[in-house]
């Protein structure tokens, strides 16, 4: 998954990241490299603390729409990509009953892919469910780290 996210510097500061489809979410770093490593961090607490609180994960949204908001005037654009399969969630064993001509068809789909069957079903239901875009959470902190998850 990959999010887009915005760059700013002003001279007296270090480099700020804002991440437009998970309000609230930012971070900051002393050089572009160490801002978007934070920036990945805080999105990964993000998602894990709205998978934690049973809501939606967003699915990322277009630079190009994101430029038409003047708060990201000026800023420079870059992707962050995180994996959702290696977010901090327990994984169940669940039991569920599926059509067979389903079944072989996401087994198809998984193998061309190269997905597990698991993977592909967790990927595509949290895609489908983050069509919602309920993106409202508390503040989460990890360590000392220079990022923020905030309400908006």
């Amino acid at each position: 998954m990959q999010f887009p996210v915005v760059l700013h510097k002003d001279k007296s500061s270090d480099y700020g990241v804002t991440v437009p489809d998970l309000p609230g979410c930012f971070s900051a770093g002393s050089s572009v490299d160490e801002a978007l490593a934070m920036a990945k961090e805080a999105i990964e607490v993000y998602l894990e603390q709205l998978i934690e609180e049973g809501k939606p994960v967003p699915l990322p949204g277009r630079i190009e729409q994101h430029q038409k908001n003047s708060d990201y005037r000026g800023g420079v654009w870059a992707f962050v990509g995180v994996d959702q399969s290696t977010l901090r969630v327990t994984a169940k064993r669940i039991n569920i009953t599926l059509p067979e001509r389903v079944l072989d068809a996401i087994d198809r789909f998984a193998e061309a892919s190269g997905e597990s069957r698991s993977g592909l079903l967790a990927r595509a239901a949290t895609e489908y469910i983050g069509r919602a875009g309920d993106t409202t959470l508390p503040t989460a902190k990890r360590g000392k780290r220079k990022f923020k998850v905030a309400n908006s």
